[in-house]
């Protein structure tokens, strides 16, 4: 996992908090891709970053603690969109480690990707920017 070299800002952000039930992955889907047109990125690049952040998403919910919401944080710069995904975990939970596909994929579709935990929360942070061959 790499750091994210554009700290989001409170100028452009979007949160958006769901159940921690697949049937609302959609929602922020939706968003991911809304934003991301709003930035002007390319098809593939909005598809790219659609998948990514279901993937996220994906890992988060197999660690999600019971009746938890999944927070979806997305900051809009001039080129660039980042999306933090947070869920409270079950006590003990991991993520899969760094060499997982799951991270493989997230590494290939996004421009960094990083994973924090702190007070039972897991956030995975996806950087994307505009333009740039994530793959």
């Amino acid at each position: 996992m790499t750091q994210l070299s554009t700290p989001p800002t409170d100028d452009d952000v979007v949160l958006l908090t769901v159940p921690a039930d697949g049937g609302y992955l959609g929602v922020l889907r939706t968003a991911t891709a809304g934003l991301a047109a709003r930035l002007h990125f390319a098809l593939d690049e909005i598809e790219d970053l659609r998948i990514a952040v279901d993937e996220a998403c994906a890992m988060l919910l197999a660690i999600a603690g019971r009746n938890a919401e999944l927070c979806c944080r997305f900051a809009v710069t001039d080129d660039a969109l980042t999306v933090e995904v947070s869920v409270p975990v079950r006590s003990g939970s991991r993520l899969p480690p760094e060499s997982s596909f799951a991270w493989k994929v997230l590494t290939a579709l996004t421009t960094s990707a990083m994973a924090t935990a702190a007070d039972g929360v897991v956030t995975i942070a996806l950087l994307t920017r505009r333009g740039s061959s994530a793959r």
